[in-house]
């Protein structure tokens, strides 16, 4: 375990929660008309409303911030290098994803982002239980989350070919 001070460590907390809104900020600019744009699409009877993705985004980047500060604290960076390359990667790969959807409206190439996405979350969470496994586990909803977005992507872009061509 790599030796840090707390004051170090506080401010590694408030690196990797900026990481996280940094990544939400870049996806919420591309979600700015999402709720309306979503609210005009054929839904499945399963889909959950606009505004509960809100919330449910905001607990998994605290819970991502959390385990990616756990893994820092445990092995730093060079300690946890291939793990920090999935984490930086599936976070690239998130805010994408919002652009994809819901501004440019490419339901096809979102689906085939959003698999992609799901890789790297598994990959992250795969590399963060070999160093520290709460870590990898405060990822588990994130996944769960995302295969759930990924099975309503599919199903909004076959219910909607004009909207998501």
């Amino acid at each position: 375990m790599a030796h840090i001070s707390a004051g170090k460590q506080g401010l590694g907390l408030l690196g990797w929660l900026l990481a996280s809104v940094v990544t939400a900020g870049i996806g919420g600019l591309a979600s700015v008309n999402a709720a309306g744009f979503y609210g005009q699409l054929v839904q499945p009877a399963w889909a959950p409303p606009a505004w509960l993705f809100g919330p449910a985004w905001t607990v998994l980047f605290l819970l991502m911030a959390v385990a990616a500060w756990l893994v820092w604290r445990q092995n730093g960076f060079r300690g946890a290098a291939t793990a920090f390359k999935f984490y930086a990667a599936q976070l690239v790969a998130n805010a994408l994803w919002s652009w994809l959807f819901f501004a440019w409206h490419l339901g096809g190439l979102a689906m085939a982002e959003v698999i992609v996405l799901w890789l790297l979350i598994a990959a992250t969470l795969v590399t963060f239980w070999r160093i520290h496994r709460l870590a990898a586990l405060l990822l588990v909803p994130y996944l769960a989350w995302v295969s759930f977005a990924a099975a309503l992507n599919f199903t909004l872009w076959r219910l909607n070919p004009a909207a998501l061509g």
